[in-house]
């Protein structure tokens, strides 16, 4: 039986996904509601759980200890608690799914998210996706350790938890399938697809009961795209994936820099939380979950300088307090500095060429998606979450084609992304593409050698089954052949050599490029006709 079947664990697991999301979606708002109530208590002296900013906190140059003070917290949540609190969320699901068969320690179900409301509570410029995300993954990968299930069945509930999350947030549903297929589960298949759709599904519908109905991220409708400003979107997004992969380049550098200071790593928050606050107290938006930063964004309307600074001076205090190892994230602040950068680019455009069709809205919502397709690769996800906050339908051509841009760029730039980077330097090495499983591709009937009919042997396999399966069975009662069956009648056996050489020929045939000398013909006759025309005067 394949291992990808859809049968009755499937169903089970679904089961069991759905009851996870359905708590992940509580603990969201419970988190949103933490993380308020820690700002309006460090930034404005009150006790409310009112949705605000710490942009406009009356706080003068106290305003600078704020962060640090949160830090403190988190690095002594860290140095007692777990240092895995730290991080972006998405690269540790990632390292935990490949190296320990999606294990994640229970303390971070209840460590990660209130580390995660402190940092951002006191004005960390991080958004509530990623600690839920990281928070959705630990409970999926406890439930998992709970109940009799495989490692991969246990990878599919600690993806189902992340997911959940990430739509729970942001009622972005197809979205966070996505992210799961580009990022965490490794694999597209029916019995993983089904529970992690369900999962977000879910989700979703609790992001609609505890948050509203409304897009994260509304915005004015923008217009379809002229095919010349579509162009002009598509260099946008090859831009901001330039951008985008230093600024992958630049977090890991800065954690590099924190790892070489003669200090405790327990004080590197408190470090980089310093650069949360002097740059908040010259620009406050900087600081804090942003959400509002993005829709005003995308609105158009928002002030060059304060563009400017939530583009440049927003990634300062990011990547510097991601990089000191505090508790945080990638995702909102990549959609900030992404579509601050894509509003700056518009405007010069605009300035340039004031005829060429393109808008300040649009250019930003490419930005936005562009950054995060750039630093992560995960393009399909960045253009079906930038339709899912927003519904602007308008605006799928340009996302297709600078997301895709950007997610081209990156790959002549940068070796990992800003997800991998982390577990790329430990010598473990990601799964960058989707491909066919070659021996799954071919009937063992196909690659039998011929045995005699009256052959023996306690191990064998029906000819109507896989090479895969072949290949599984052969590793698991470590046997180099097996006897192949069609009913009861033996008709030959599969060798591990047999099995070898069909992989390396079906290898061999995506860099063997057809008809070389046909092509030498054809380039010789154009010449010449190229010639013969300039000699008629043609």
């Amino acid at each position: 039986m394949s291992r990808h079947t859809v049968n009755r664990r499937v169903f089970y697991l679904s089961i069991q996904v759905i009851a996870n999301a359905i708590i992940i979606g509580i603990v969201a708002k419970v988190l949103v509601y933490l993380i308020d109530g820690i700002t309006n208590l460090a930034f404005y002296g009150r006790l409310s759980f009112e949705n605000t900013s710490p942009a406009g906190n009356q706080l003068g140059l106290l305003v600078i200890a704020v962060p640090i003070i949160g830090a403190v917290g988190v690095g002594l949540m860290a140095r007692f608690g777990s240092k895995a609190i730290g991080g972006h969320g998405i690269p540790e699901a990632m390292e935990k799914i490949i190296l320990a068969e999606s294990r994640i320690p229970p303390a971070l179900t209840f460590l990660k998210p209130l580390s995660a409301a402190i940092s951002i509570g006191t004005g960390g410029p991080f958004g509530a996706e990623g600690p839920i995300i990281a928070t959705g993954g630990a409970f999926g990968s406890l439930t998992g350790q709970w109940i009799h299930i495989s490692a991969s069945e246990r990878k599919i509930v600690l993806a189902a938890g992340a997911c959940a999350g990430m739509a729970a947030i942001f009622g972005s549903p197809l979205a966070a399938v996505l992210l799961a297929v580009e990022l965490l589960l490794f694999e597209f298949s029916p019995r993983s697809i089904i529970p992690v759709a369900l999962a977000c599904v879910t989700g979703a519908g609790m992001h609609f009961l505890l948050f509203g109905h409304q897009p994260v991220f509304s915005m004015p409708s923008i217009p379809a795209a002229s095919n010349g400003a579509l162009a002009i979107y598509v260099l946008l997004g090859a831009v901001v994936g330039v951008v985008a992969t230093g600024v992958s380049h630049s977090i890991y550098w800065i954690e590099d820099t924190f790892e070489k200071l003669p200090i405790h790593w327990m004080w590197w928050p408190a470090i980089g939380a310093v650069a949360i606050g002097v740059i908040g107290y010259f620009a406050p938006h900087t600081m804090g979950v942003g959400y509002d930063n993005i829709q005003r964004l995308l609105t158009g309307s928002t002030p060059l300088k304060v563009v400017f600074f939530l583009c440049v001076l927003k990634y300062l205090s990011w990547s510097i307090s991601l990089g000191s190892g505090t508790s945080g994230g990638t995702l909102a602040p990549l959609f900030t500095i992404g579509g601050a950068l894509g509003a700056l680019l518009g405007t010069v455009i605009l300035n340039w060429f004031p005829d060429s069709g393109i808008n300040i809205p649009t250019a930003a919502l490419i930005g936005m998606a562009a950054m995060f397709a750039g630093a992560s690769r995960a393009w399909l996800t960045s253009i079906v979450f930038a339709l899912e906050t927003t519904g602007q339908i308008n605006g799928l051509l340009p996302l297709l084609g600078g997301c895709v841009a950007a997610y081209f760029v990156s790959f002549f730039l940068m070796k990992g992304t800003i997800m991998t980077e982390k577990i790329l330097r430990r010598g473990v090495k990601t799964p960058d593409a989707y491909e066919p499983d070659i021996l799954r591709n071919v009937a063992v009937r196909h690659l039998i050698v011929p045995v005699s009919s009256d052959a023996v042997s306690e191990y064998y396999i029906n000819a109507s089954e896989d090479a895969g399966m072949a290949a599984e069975l052969m590793g698991k009662y470590t046997i180099d052949s097996l006897l192949v069956k069609d009913g009861e009648r033996v008709i030959g056996t599969v060798t591990a050599r047999a099995l070898l050489d069909y992989y390396s020929r079906q290898r061999q045939k995506e860099i063997q490029y057809d008809s070389p000398n046909r092509t030498k013909r054809i380039l010789v006759q154009g010449r010449k006709l190229l010639r013969h025309s300039k000699i008629m005067g043609i």
